[in-house]
């Protein structure tokens, strides 16, 4: 039992490392004869049976060990979305269904696989709902790899990358109309709604605060910030992350850090 629990383990790493992943030296691009992807539809989200292989409760890629997710419920995040093309087209990806570049496709690195997700391009407002069926993108701070075909309806194709919003969606939803949107700002005090964070501690000194947050980048990839506040007896400097999307994703996000070591996140509303 112990000899197939090995060979399981490392059948999962191979098909992760072979995923897209930006992984190799081998030069991406685009199709040499461009492609006209308007006709091609958005994702349908439908339940479907977690991948085999592609969801392992953990995996390390460039010494770097990412968590999956157990759900996707109330998942958002923004950040750089980058694409893939010729390069992976037909290979194997981490869910174990050959890649696609025609496809309304993603890859992502904690999501359960398979997940869907609408992808808003915050700097036109387009919208596109994508699988994500593959492990990636493990470099320059990206958050999520599309394919080919979904990169072209955002618009990011000629740039290579683009500032977008993802948000995970389940069965029986369907896009709403598009319009532009904007990116946030960073959180202040004036917020006149309420909003939902994760405060991970408060210190005493900006110093100790800035260490915190620093931790926290190399391991999430969520927007971290420093909420001052004053009182009689000086300032605290508050490490927090979101705004969230939820609560639940807030627990899921939480859960996750104390994994980490993190033993004090609690979320807060403001």
């Amino acid at each position: 039992m112990t000899l197939m629990l090995k060979r399981f383990s490392i059948i999962c790493l191979l098909i992760l490392i072979a995923a897209c992943g930006s992984i190799g030296s081998k030069q991406d691009s685009a199709p040499k004869k461009a492609t006209n992807v308007s006709s091609i539809p958005n994702a349908v989200p439908r339940d479907e049976p977690r991948s085999k292989y592609g969801n392992p409760a953990s995996y390390v890629v460039f010494g770097k060990r990412y968590y999956t997710l157990k759900s996707s419920q109330g998942f958002q995040q923004k950040g750089i979305a980058s694409w893939y093309g010729t390069k992976f087209h037909g290979k194997r990806t981490s869910s174990g269904e050959p890649y696609d570049m025609y496809a309304m496709t993603a890859a992502h690195k904690t999501l359960p696989l398979p997940s869907y997700v609408e992808v808003t391009n915050l700097d036109n407002g387009r919208k596109v709902i994508v699988k994500v069926n593959d492990r990636g993108p493990f470099h320059g701070g990206r958050i999520i790899d599309l394919s080919y075909s979904a990169a072209t309806k955002l618009g990011i194709i000629g740039k290579g990358t683009g500032n977008v919003e993802v948000k995970a969606i389940s069965a029986g939803y369907r896009t709403a109309t598009v319009k532009t949107v904007e990116a946030a700002a960073i959180p202040t005090h004036n917020i006149s709604v309420a909003a939902l964070f994760l405060q991970m501690g408060a210190f005493s000194t900006q110093y100790s605060a800035e260490k915190m947050k620093l931790k926290l980048q190399s391991q999430i990839e969520d927007a971290i910030f420093i909420a001052p506040l004053t009182k009689g007896n000086g300032t605290l400097y508050r490490v927090r992350i979101g705004p969230l999307e939820s609560t639940e994703y807030g627990n899921q996000l939480a859960g996750q850090l104390l994994d980490l070591g993190f033993n004090d996140a609690h979320i807060v509303v403001e």
